[in-house]
């Protein structure tokens, strides 16, 4: 199994004639993912490659029976077109712009959970549930050396260390069951809590791997979770940052929210949170594999 996704999810792609989801649309195609339709408003009528696209959601949805969604919008216009995926009913939406308008954000997380559905993002390169699907740039033309099927789960606040992390995996002998890049904005769709909780109910994920940074109380909701016994798989988590606790707070290095406001943001608290809590903690990628044994065997 894996979570969100999987082989038989229908996706379309809202901003499919831009240069980056064309792009990122036929490494997706060429993966597996099956990508049922498209939509640019006035484009409807078209095709990208032998996808129809369409001018709105709901159109592409009554046609084409799409339940996830990725979406290649700038910023001003990405309020609007997780709102419009929300209300055809799409469950699944992967919102890889960065730098959304904080108001703006906040409304389309507050539509998207009212409605019961799921927002990968902001700031995200995507998700893949390795073997049967993937949504957005995660894995380039090179998902399936990346991204190694297996039992491990993997939630991420960094895109680029999504592809790490499960090599790292794959090179210690383990796979991914589903990998999650969860969004580096200040503002996204769910908690890390969240996909820990997913992970933990799925039957064929034995384990998970978090990469954390400063900034945002993610790894603290976590810690609350493994502390109170909702999540009892062995959890591997890096926190990243060390080095950012010698700069003045207030500044953010890398992605916009991982800023060290107070004590409790800098990665070293993040760590010892997570290290009381119950998790093992991996200062270098080479250790995940060895921490993941002394648990799973």
């Amino acid at each position: 199994m894996s979570i969100l996704i999987d082989d038989s999810t229908r996706v379309l792609v809202q901003g499919i004639t831009g240069s980056q989801g064309r792009f990122d649309t036929e490494y997706c195609v060429a993966y597996g993912t099956n990508i049922v339709a498209g939509v640019t408003p006035g484009r409807g009528g078209q095709d990208v490659n032998g996808i129809p696209v369409y001018n709105t959601v709901k159109s592409a949805v009554d046609v084409s029976g799409a339940t996830a969604s990725v979406i290649y919008v700038p910023a001003p216009g990405i309020k609007d077109a997780v709102l419009e995926a929300v209300d055809a009913g799409i469950k699944v939406i992967v919102a890889l712009t960065e730098n959304v308008p904080r108001h703006d954000a906040a409304i389309a997380v507050a539509a998207t959970r009212a409605a019961g559905a799921w927002l990968i993002g902001f700031n995200t390169n995507g998700m893949i549930s390795p073997g049967k699907s993937k949504l957005g740039g995660i894995g380039g033309d090179r998902a399936n050396e990346l991204y190694v099927p297996g039992r491990i789960g993997v939630c991420s606040r960094s895109g680029g260390m999504s592809a790490e992390l499960s090599a790292a995996l794959a090179a210690g002998g383990y796979g991914v069951s589903s990998c999650i890049s969860m969004g580096g904005d200040p503002i996204i769709g769910n908690d890390m809590v969240e996909y820990a909780r997913m992970f933990e109910d799925d039957p064929d994920t034995d384990a998970m791997l978090f990469y954390g940074e400063p900034g945002s109380e993610n790894e603290q909701g976590l810690a609350r979770a493994l502390r109170d016994g909702e999540i009892t798989k062995p959890v591997v988590a890096m926190v990243a940052g060390v080095f950012q606790e010698s700069h003045p707070a207030g500044l953010s290095f890398g992605h916009v929210a991982a800023m060290i406001r107070s004590a409790d943001d800098s990665a070293s608290a993040k760590q010892k949170l997570l290290s009381e809590s119950g998790a093992h903690i991996a200062h270098r990628l080479g250790e995940i594999s060895e921490l993941l044994k002394k648990r799973l065997g």
